[in-house]
């Protein structure tokens, strides 16, 4: 099997995956994903299409991560590995469709508009 490569998105976090074939080693920015990701929570959203299919210990994944905070990286990932699963084998996108791990979760923060202090706040408002 030659190097697959997938691309996951979410919020501001941007995830670029190499996968091979190899012992289910995953490194993430040159550094181990318990590392990385210290918390088993995002761990476990990390590996959870790997997990869905049994093929954890079957490839070794690279990663180069940007952008972001952690819980919107770990979905950046998860959605990659998702997509390179799908191409290795097309015939597991129903499986990881049904899971949602297949769709990308559009929502990102909304602009600031001018005369406003955020998004749809207002200014505090006084009659007097």
């Amino acid at each position: 099997m030659e190097v697959i490569n997938a691309l996951g998105r979410r919020k501001s976090s941007v995830a670029r995956i190499y996968m091979t074939e190899g012992t289910g080693k995953i490194t993430i920015n040159k550094r181990d994903l318990t590392e990385y990701f210290p918390s088993p929570i995002l761990q476990y959203v990390v590996k959870q299409p790997l997990a869905l299919l049994d093929v954890a210990e079957k490839y070794d994944i690279k990663v180069n991560l940007e952008g972001g905070g952690f819980t919107g990286q770990s979905q950046a990932l998860r959605l990659a590995i998702a997509r390179a699963l799908v191409k290795v084998n097309a015939d597991d996108k129903k499986a990881l469709r049904a899971e949602g791990f297949v769709t990308r979760d559009s929502r990102a923060v909304e602009r600031k508009k001018p005369g406003r202090p955020k998004a749809r706040r207002r200014f505090q408002f006084s009659k007097r």
